[in-house]
Order: C-alpha cells, then sequence, then structure tokens
C-alpha cells in the first residue's frame, strides 16, 4: 500500500526572484520544523555550486542550523560531492554533527562535482583540479575509515584521527544517477538513493543493477533503495501545473548553460509558451508527480509499482514558499503520514 512506504525531503533551499538567499535559508528552516510536524523521515539538503537559484551550496553548515532548529527528524546530505573535498574534512565536518546531534545524522555522497568544470576546478585547487572521479572508491574507502577510525596499516593516513569522532560510522549513502554508483552501493552493502527527478529513464536499470549486485554488510542485511521524485502538489491539476512552471523553467535554463533565481509565475507562464519550451516540459514530466491528491497517488502508487523502492525522497520547487509547505501538507495525507513515523534510531535505513 501507498502508506506503508517511506517519505522524506529533499530541500534544495530554493532563492526566488525578488528575493535573497539569506531568505532562502530561513525558508529552509521553517519547512524542516514543518515536515517533521508532520512526520516526514529525513531532511536532506545538496550541494551545488555556481547555482545562484540553490542556497544549500555548503551542506554541513546548513545541517547543523536544521538539526538545531528540530528535534526528531533526521538531517543529511543529499548530497556531499566527495570529490570536491578532502575525506578527512568531510569525516571531521559530520563528526562533529554526529557528536552534536546523535542519532540523527545522514552522510548521502555523489561522485559527480555538482556544478560546472570550471567551479569544479576551484574547488579542488589544492588538487588535481581537473581529474575525473575514477578515484571515488578510494576517496569512499578513506572517508569511512576516518569515520570509524580504522584506517588499515597500509594507508599512509592511518596514524591520523577525525575529531570529534564517535567510533562508528556516520551512516552513509551512496548518490547516483546511473550504474556507477548503483553497482558500488550493492557491492559494498549501503544504502542507495537514485535521482529519479532528473534522471528517470535510468531509474529501474539502477535499481535493478543496485539489487543485483548487493552484498549483505554489516550495515544492511538486504538492499534498501531510495529514489529522489519530483512532486508538487495542489488542491487541484491546474493548480499544481501552474505552480510547477517556475521550476521547469528555471531548470530549462540549467540546461541551456544559464543558471539562475527561480522565475516569477507570470514569467514562467510567458516563457513557457514557447514550442521548444513546451516540448522540454513534456519530457521532464516523466520524472514528475504534479497534480492534485488523487493525481499524485496515482503517481506515487505506479512509481513503487515499477522499482519497489523503500522510500521516496520528495523534493518540491515554488514560487511561494506558503505554497511548498502546503505541497508537502497533501503528500503526507496522502501517504497517511503521522509524527510517530519519524525514525530517528541511528541505522541508516
Amino acid at each position: 500500500m501507498v502508506s506503508d512506504i517511506a517519505l522524506s525531503v529533499l530541500d534544495l533551499a530554493p532563492v526566488v526572484e525578488g528575493s535573497t538567499p539569506t531568505e532562502a535559508l530561513r525558508n529552509s528552516v521553517d519547512l524542516a520544523r514543518h515536515v517533521e510536524a508532520l512526520g516526514y523521515r529525513r531532511l536532506w539538503v545538496a550541494e551545488h555550486h555556481n547555482m545562484p537559484g540553490i542556497a544549500s551550496s555548503t551542506p554541513a553548515v546548513l545541517i547543523g542550523q536544521l538539526a538545531g532548529a528540530t528535534s526528531r527528524i533526521r538531517v543529511g546530505s543529499g548530497g556531499v560531492m566527495l570529490p570536491n573535498h578532502a575525506p578527512l574534512t568531510i569525516a571531521e565536518q559530520f563528526g562533529m554533527l554526529e557528536a552534536l546531534f546523535p542519532g540523527r545524522i545522514d552522510l548521502g555522497l555523489g561522485r559527480a562535482p555538482g556544478t560546472d568544470q570550471l567551479t569544479a576546478a576551484a574547488l579542488r585547487r589544492a588538487q588535481d583540479p581537473f581529474r575525473n572521479e575514477d578515484d571515488f572508491p578510494e576517496q569512499l574507502a578513506d572517508l569511512r575509515g576516518f569515520l570509524r577510525g580504522d584506517l588499515p596499516r597500509d594507508n599512509p593516513y592511518h596514524r591520523i584521527h577525525a575529531v570529534p569522532n564517535n567510533g562508528y560510522e556516520v551512516p552513509i549513502w551512496l548518490l547516483g544517477s546511473s550504474g556507477f554508483s548503483a553497482q558500488l552501493a550493492g557491492e559494498l552493502g549501503l544504502p542507495f538513493s537514485f535521482a529519479h527527478h532528473f534522471s528517470a529513464g535510468n531509474t529501474e536499470p539502477a535499481v535493478e543493477l543496485y539489487r543485483s549486485s548487493f552484498r549483505p554488510s554489516e550495515v544492511l542485511e538486504r538492499p534498501y533503495v531510495m529514489l529522489g521524485v519530483a512532486i508538487v502538489a495542489a488542491e487541484d491539476d491546474e493548480r499544481a501545473q501552474a505552480l510547477n512552471g517556475p521550476a521547469n523553467l528555471q531548470f530549462l535554463r540549467l540546461r541551456q548553460g544559464r543558471p539562475g533565481l527561480l522565475p516569477t509565475p507570470e514569467e514562467s507562464a510567458t516563457a513557457l509558451r514557447d514550442p521548444s519550451a513546451q516540448q522540454f516540459v513534456a519530457s521532464r514530466g516523466a520524472s514528475q508527480i504534479v497534480g492534485g491528491p488523487d493525481t499524485v497517488r496515482r503517481g506515487i502508487e505506479q512509481l513503487l509499482a515499477r522499482t519497489n523502492a523503500d522510500e521516496l525522497m520528495i523534493t518540491t520547487s515554488t514560487f511561494d514558499h506558503t505554497d511548498r509547505r502546503r505541497s508537502y501538507e497533501i503528500v503526507a495525507d496522502v501517504m497517511d503520514l503521522r509524527p510517530a513515523d519519524v525514525d530517528v534510531a541511528p541505522q541508516s535505513a
């Protein structure tokens, strides 16, 4: 049944036209409190750079604020882009967060830069700035060793200790939009989160690859799949489609190499009349669930029937923060969520 699925939130901290990053981050804190009260399991924020319309460039800093503003919901990264950072830095940041908020922190990791190549080079000036992500498994092994304090003796960093460190691994998830992370997560016995919201065509193959590659570990006995999905819910289908216009236009401009603020509904309505824009919106609709309560329920049921996912992580961008709050309320009602559903145990899944 649809109400059996775990439900979480991915917040991109959208910065809208006429507003500021400060207001966007205040809205993120407000949203954290709101979705916790509704019964969502976890709240993650994503690392993006050189994108004026997304304020969550530094997940570890924002996670601390969101966890401090709440009391039960798990808070984490969806994700931290590991190639942009030294593993020791991430171990120290998330060791600190875990020490401050025991049993409530998740560490979702991605292998893409989360930005364009030039910005990635600026982020990685102390490393080889234009390297690819082929050494991701090695970086991940170092990070896990720092978190657990058990780097092998043949590792050149084995005498270094990440501080603070509680002596166990902060729950790690691997994120992906293709097969690489799916297979690696399966081989390591880690939970896997797939970006269905922008790579819907790869969802089912990646999930199948993860499950077929899975090996039980000290973290998980069986595979655990979470899907990131874009949902905009409103009182009826027409209203939801109108609310989704700004996000569609913003994503179109991003694909055109013109990242910017979340545009107004009026600007979106005009710009999206263009035939090529309409074609883009229609193709993007395959990865979204947009509509009134009945449409949202059907969309979730269909997605779960195809993937048998264990958890959905919803991302919603609307111009008006009130509409975003309301969208999560409608989905919570469709899913029959209750505050008691929030899982604060330290396990990954």
